[in-house]
């Protein structure tokens, strides 16, 4: 029984080891953006520390090795219940020890984790198990373990409980390892009652922080934004947080402004109508991205728009700006139009098993601050979007600023010339964000910007349609490589730019 009781906690600990390190993965993604960076560095930094406590675990004398098990159970279950509140609290409120805590609470899990199988085997092993099956059962259970959680974080975990909930969840997991090690060693194990102590002490500890994770996440979230919460939610994809302070309602995906309700009309006419009004004769509108309904609501002013298709990823996005009130208001409803078709998939995949043609399309993505954005802003991807498009039709790409920016903004023109569109930059003022860039291209024909519009205006108009196209000095055009996907430059370039602004 004893034997059984070791191998299944093999299955836990590997299950709690690789959540912990999930967890710091998605979180420092969501924070720092750059994904495979991220995941790359905590995963080297873990299964180094896993190796230094592999190598330490051969100090633990052998009649301790049971009760070093448990304490190391307790330790993990703590440090790595936490992480995730403490990481993100942290970068809420004071930014600056954020990498560095992150790398200390990685190394630490790690170095528990990596003590924790050397110490079964030799409990096993001294229980006069065979070295063949030994090794086999830790091993199977220990590969077990991970794939359960790999599956699990993703699919459940992450969308519903959230990193935060998650961590809490897994730390309580390790605890209870512990304590049934306790139980069932307790005539082996010296000082019972104060290492059952312990363990109910960090049990209740995270307990409590699974019970109120939600407003640990709201105070961190309001350290960081500063305004009211509305709306908050985790998802496969992202973490989407919407703010309000006055009249001014804000959307942050993991923690970008993606625009405010005070100025947004101005992002969203300047993406919009140079496109549509040149255009009397377009009846079919692709939209990807774009999920907060409001580039559609600019799309369906037009009465010759007859059919719109918007291809967003996450669902949780496109229901959040159907169903809320205070949203549904801001995008005049434009998701509840008999005119509108709304598609949540990978836009990628979407283009490349779809066959419907378009006169016009509007890509409004999140900036390219990861590969798997950046991708969004390649040259094969605008080559499927071209196959789409009519040959007398336009499209338009939402590129970042040309002002903080430029070398991203410039790569991703060079990526669309590549693919062989004619392209026209051009750029607006949207007090949010600053100066910001959108680039219009066409596969055939030629264009010419908008001398007046047949709807009426908040921003746009004749004079400042002009200017749009006009690019002073400071903003002077440059040579830029396309945005291939096996380099994806046009990550770096993007990253590297608005490094030079925060220095």
């Amino acid at each position: 029984m004893t034997k059984k009781i070791l191998i299944l906690s093999v299955f836990v600990v590997a299950s709690c080891g690789l959540a912990y390190e999930l967890i710091a993965g998605a979180l420092s993604s969501y924070l720092l953006g750059d994904s495979v960076l991220q995941f790359s560095t905590i995963i080297g930094c873990y299964l180094f520390a896993m190796g230094v406590g592999a190598h330490f675990s051969k100090y633990v004398k052998d009649e301790d090795v049971l009760a070093r098990f448990v304490d190391i159970e307790l330790a993990v279950g703590l440090v790595g219940g936490v992480s995730a509140a403490v990481l993100f609290l942290t970068f809420s409120w004071m930014a600056a020890p954020f990498r560095t805590l992150l790398y200390v609470m990685v190394f630490l899990i790690g170095a528990f984790v990596g003590m924790e199988v050397p110490l079964v085997m030799r409990a096993l092993n001294a229980r006069q198990t065979a070295f063949n099956e030994l090794v086999s059962k830790v091993l199977t259970f220990d590969y077990l373990g991970a794939l359960a959680v790999s599956l699990l974080f993703p699919l459940v975990l992450a969308p519903h409980l959230g990193l935060v909930r998650t961590g809490f969840l897994f730390g309580m997991l390790n605890v209870g390892v512990a304590l049934w090690t306790i139980k069932a060693f307790s005539t082996e194990l010296k000082n019972v009652t104060g290492r059952l102590l312990r363990a109910c002490t960090v049990l209740c500890a995270l307990v409590f922080g699974f019970a109120f994770a939600d407003k640990l996440t709201y105070w961190g979230e309001h350290g960081l934004f500063g305004d009211e919460i509305v709306f908050a939610t985790t998802t496969p994809y992202q973490r989407l947080v919407i703010t309000k302070w006055k009249d001014d309602l804000r959307l942050y995906i993991n923690g970008n402004l993606q625009f405010s309700s005070r100025d947004e009309y101005r992002y969203h006419e300047a993406l919009v109508h140079p496109v549509l009004q040149p255009m009397p004769w377009a009846r079919r509108v692709l939209v990807l991205g774009g999920g907060d309904g409001l580039a559609l609501r600019e799309i369906l002013r037009y009465p010759n728009i007859e059919h719109v298709t918007l291809v967003d990823l996450d669902p949780a996005m496109t229901g959040a700006f159907t169903r809320r009130e205070e949203l549904t208001r801001l995008n005049h409803n434009s998701f509840s139009d008999k005119r509108v078709r709304v598609v949540n998939a990978d836009a990628a995949i979407w283009l490349q098993h779809n066959d419907d043609m378009f006169d016009a399309a509007i890509v409004d993505f999140p900036d390219p601050s990861s590969f798997a954005l950046g991708k969004l802003y390649s040259v094969p991807f605008y080559g499927m979007v071209r196959k789409h498009l009519a040959a007398n039709g336009l499209m338009v790409v939402q590129s970042t600023s040309p002002f903080f920016a430029p070398h991203a903004y410039w790569t991703i023109d060079a990526t669309l010339r590549e693919v062989g569109m004619k392209t026209y930059p051009y750029h607006a003022y949207v007090p949010s964000f600053g100066e910001w860039g959108f680039i219009l291209a066409t596969p055939q024909a030629s264009y010419t910007p908008p001398t007046s519009y047949r709807l009426p205006m908040r921003y746009l108009n004749a004079d400042t349609t002009r200017e749009m196209f006009n690019f002073p000095p400071d903003m002077k055009p440059m040579a830029m490589e396309p945005n291939r996907l096996n380099t994806q430059s046009l990550v770096h370039e993007f990253e590297q730019d608005w490094r030079r602004v925060i220095r």
